[in-house]
């Protein structure tokens, strides 16, 4: 089986980055199809690549502009092989290109779901996010078939749309293994080795992650032998560090680049997610997998995974109590994934489900 799949991923950790999981995926989803095309929205100052091997094609876009992205895939996709299945990574921008294409060339469309589009404070967020939004009602009820990653979206889009596509819940794969195969790093031992419990947030520094939220919690409710540390990056780090320092926390409060989160993870005691909507919430998922408690918002899978719930209004409060109380270890609920090869099967059969009907 051919399948064309339209991505938005340019992230150095993203599919068209060979080495990264992402791309591994992709190798092991076109192992499983036995043909796979990847069309990815990139800019030229991305440094992605055409990759062709076996059964695996990646084509960049390498666009002069994002609002070329759509034109660019569809002049790619125009020269491929026709597909048996067109899939996009969202219901948005890749969503309306991947319909196109499915319509010229008759073929059904698979859309998959990341994201709590239909929350709030996703539309609040922008402008752009609100045309997001009607752009995903009109791509969602012309698709054969929906992946979407947790029961709450699930649920959201249901209540909405009451489609006549099929919707299966497949959450993202996180590498639990891998996580739990992880050192404590010494370095990092020693580095935070004069605070008594460590906090870790581990986001894109970006608004709808309201990081902002775990610094005034944590300036409010923590205890002088305590610090944070902050993993990522994101057009919000000078902004959240002057805020740091404003409420005189900046001491004790770290920012790192991004970095190998595992090592993280075995040398935090709570890892804090408040964000203002999540697709699924991976962070949540890999801290609890690494045994750790997570303090999260009502967003994505933290229920359903077991995260420690509040909103934010109570986060500081939520906070305290947790210094108070605990627990002091979290614990993975409601796992669906028995192995990586389990993951793949699923996620392929969900693709290729669109062709058998």
């Amino acid at each position: 089986m051919r399948v064309l799949t339209i991505s938005v991923d340019r992230s150095k950790r993203g599919v068209l980055h060979p080495g990264t999981d992402a791309f591994k995926r992709q190798e092991a989803y076109a192992k499983q199809f036995g043909s796979l095309d990847v069309i990815g929205f990139s800019l030229k100052s991305d440094n992605a690549k055409l990759f062709d091997d076996g059964p695996l094609r990646m084509y960049p876009t390498n666009s002069a502009s994002r609002l070329l992205y759509g034109l660019d895939a569809l002049r790619i996709a125009w020269r491929l092989p026709e597909p048996n299945v067109v899939s996009a990574q969202d219901p948005f921008e890749t969503g309306l290109v991947a319909w196109l294409i499915a319509r010229m060339q008759n073929v059904p469309l698979h859309i998959q779901v990341h994201t709590d589009f239909l929350s709030v404070q996703y539309a609040r967020h922008s402008f752009l996010n609100q045309i997001r939004v009607w752009i995903a009602g009109f791509v969602l009820r012309r698709a054969s078939r929906i992946r979407v990653v947790s029961e709450r979206v699930k649920s959201s889009i249901e209540k909405k749309y009451h489609l006549r596509a099929p919707i299966t819940v497949l959450p993202i794969f996180p590498d639990v293994e891998r996580i739990n195969r992880a050192s404590p790093d010494e370095k990092l031992l020693g580095r935070f080795a004069a605070y008594k419990t460590k906090l870790l947030v581990v986001s894109r520094l970006e608004p709808e992650k309201n990081v902002g939220l775990a610094i005034r919690a944590f300036a409010q409710s923590a205890p002088s032998d305590v610090c944070l540390i902050i993993i990522g990056t994101g057009s919000e780090r000078q902004s959240l560090q002057h805020f740091a320092k404003s409420l005189d926390v900046d001491e004790r409060v770290f920012f790192d680049a991004d970095a190998e989160v595992a090592s993280y993870y075995k040398l935090a005691d709570l890892v804090l997610v408040p964000s203002k909507y999540e697709g699924y919430g991976l962070v949540i998922v890999e801290a609890l997998a690494a045994g750790k408690p997570v303090l999260s918002t009502d967003v994505g899978i933290a229920r359903e995974a077991g995260a420690i719930v509040t909103t934010e209004e109570k986060f500081a409060d939520a906070l305290a109590e947790w210094f108070e109380r605990g627990p002091r270890t979290g614990e993975l609920k409601n796992y669906p994934y028995k192995s990586f090869d389990d993951y793949v099967r699923l996620y392929c059969d969900d693709i290729a489900a669109c062709v058998k009907h």
